[in-house]
């Protein structure tokens, strides 16, 4: 953490920035403005900012929050100087510094940045704006200023007016099928924030897995979080190894609290009722036979789910979305509810009782029925529902948000019917297919293809009105990791395409492909700077990546 230094005499200061100026090499300014995403406003100036090591940050407001901001830039200074940046509370600003005052007329997440020869300013009325005014202008630093460490370096005199269109900018990993460790975690978490991501839907239970401690379940842990053995290519065969892994809670608070230090609000997934075969294999007492189960050592939808018609299951789901609730204060809890087939439960005695009793007409309307009852529970507790596009099916709250994953045709239904949707389409927004078409060159990828101008296509509008359009809360990637099974290949499958998506969520009023693809010309240069792992085939060779079919 920085030491933040509390200016009573403007005068000392000024002295003390004049014995720091610092002798040596000159880095310039970049000649062009190439930020991803792309802001609202750019209007280039004559001049450039000269950035020294002595340039200070200096605080005319904020609370713990701005600190978090201030120590992001502090970092960024350490990357190019070697040493981090001083940060100084005071009531006016300075000159030649990095002036960042408040303006109240400015949206939450909205910023100005204001550059010329005398010094920085930095406007928004929140932190949030002020550390993704910090964001652009990293990716305003010339990329020879990370590599080279110069003791000066050009920033080029500009105004930059900036907010983001959607609210919602999410990206989804999944935990389930192939754990990753605090740090890979924690290293995601900062591409987000390059990205101006501010959602990260963290998928924590599945069949193949359970990767959350429940103090009052430890089986989910010591059962449900280990399956015997894996599946060789596309469920070819088994490798015979046992897999496992969980996020104690002490974890889970670390990652917790990463996140919101980058104004990231991380969504917990807890599913239900269905891909819950890990959690019947701890406690096969909540399945419809009462068979014993073991955890799910291949790929796909297992028709073996929770049973609803016994009060046992919703106390299990209860307890552990309380335990949920006290490690995440997002405003939303994920709740699955994707891919339940109702296989069992049409010869379930216990549920079809439940149907009956409740007047239901169908499983159909069963899982509903699951749905409602767990959104009531955790309304009480002050929290709201997210769950994917099958929640539509036998009915559904006005207040549950929707997550349109099968099509954007989904999301269009919610919105007609009046409820909040987050587009998060397979056809744009699913990072584990193939990014290319040279499928021979590529690691093994669940199939289908989306290349990056795909993604970048992705219209949240598509088919709507102006009324329905207010519904639409924001778009969302996601990356499923069946075959993916270590981080650098995450990295891989998620860079540049999240890229794109980030660009749709913040800049959706002012997209243009071919000034992004020229833009993220400048924002790879920094993934190579960070060690980021990529696919570069888009700028390698302009995209020609159309020589074999995918699957």
């Amino acid at each position: 953490m920085n030491k933040i230094i509390h200016i009573f005499s403007l005068g000392l200061i000024s002295v003390s920035m004049l014995m720091n100026t610092s002798c040596g090499k000159s880095i310039p300014a970049e000649q062009t403005i190439d930020i991803v995403p792309q802001p609202a406003a750019v209007t280039a100036s004559e001049g450039t900012f000269t950035l020294k090591a002595s340039t200070p940050v200096v605080l005319t407001f904020g609370d713990e929050r701005m600190t978090w901001a201030a120590n992001f830039w502090s970092d960024v200074m350490n990357d190019v100087f070697g040493r981090e940046a001083e940060i100084i509370n005071a009531v006016n600003p300075l000159k030649h510094a990095i002036n960042v005052i408040q303006d109240e007329s400015l949206a939450d997440e909205e910023y100005r940045l204001n550059v010329d020869a005398s010094g920085i300013e930095i406007a928004a009325q929140e932190p949030a704006g002020v550390f993704y005014a910090f964001q652009t202008l990293r990716q305003m630093l010339p990329v020879a200023a990370f590599t080279e460490q110069g003791a000066r370096v050009g920033i080029p005199a500009c105004q930059i007016s900036d907010k983001p269109y959607f609210a919602y900018r999410g990206f989804m990993f999944d935990m389930g099928r192939h754990i990753f460790t605090v740090d890979e975690v924690k290293d995601m978490l900062d591409i987000l924030a390059m990205h101006k991501i501010n959602k990260f839907h963290w998928h924590l239970t599945e069949d193949q897995g359970w990767r959350i401690e429940i103090k009052k379940y430890p089986r989910l842990t010591e059962v449900g979080s280990i399956r015997k053995s894996s599946p060789t290519g596309r469920n070819k065969g088994q490798d015979g190894k046992p897999y496992g892994g969980f996020f104690t809670q002490d974890e889970v608070r670390d990652v917790v609290k990463y996140a919101t230090e980058r104004f990231i609000t991380v969504i917990p997934e807890i599913e239900i009722p269905g891909h819950s075969v890990a959690a019947l294999a701890a406690y096969p007492d909540l399945g419809c036979t009462g068979e014993q189960y073991e955890v799910a050592t291949w790929w796909g939808v297992d028709e073996r789910v929770i049973c609803p018609g016994k009060e046992s299951s919703f106390t299990f789901w209860e307890d552990v979305l309380t335990e949920v609730m006290e490690l995440f204060p997002s405003e939303y809890i994920h709740i699955g509810g994707d891919e339940c087939p109702k296989t069992f439960w049409k010869k379930c005695p216990a549920c079809q009782k439940r149907i009956r009793e409740e007047g239901l007409k169908n499983e159909a309307e069963l899982q509903a029925y699951v749905t409602k009852r767990i959104e009531k529970f955790l309304n009480d507790h002050g929290r709201k529902i997210i769950g994917w596009d099958e929640i539509l099916e036998g009915g559904v709250t006005k207040s549950a948000t929707v997550m349109a994953w099968r099509g954007p045709g989904y999301g269009i239904e919610a919105a007609r019917l009046g409820n909040h949707v987050i587009m998060s389409p397979n056809s744009n927004c699913y990072l584990d297919y193939y990014q290319t078409r040279d499928v021979d060159n590529e690691p093994l990828a669940i199939g289908g293809y989306l290349p990056l101008e795909t993604s970048y296509a992705l219209d949240p509008y598509n088919q709507l009105n102006d009324e329905q359009r207010k519904y639409i809360l924001g778009v969302q990637g996601n990356l499923w990791t069946e075959y993916i099974d270590n981080y650098p290949y995450a990295q891989y499958m998620a860079l540049p395409r999240l890229s794109a998506i980030a660009e749709v969520g913040w800049s959706y009023d002012r997209k243009d492909y071919a000034s992004f693809m020229q833009r993220m010309r400048h924002l790879t240069q920094l993934f190579d700077y960070y060690g980021y792992n990529y696919c570069k085939r888009e700028f390698a060779d302009g995209g020609n990546n159309e020589n074999k079919q995918a699957d």
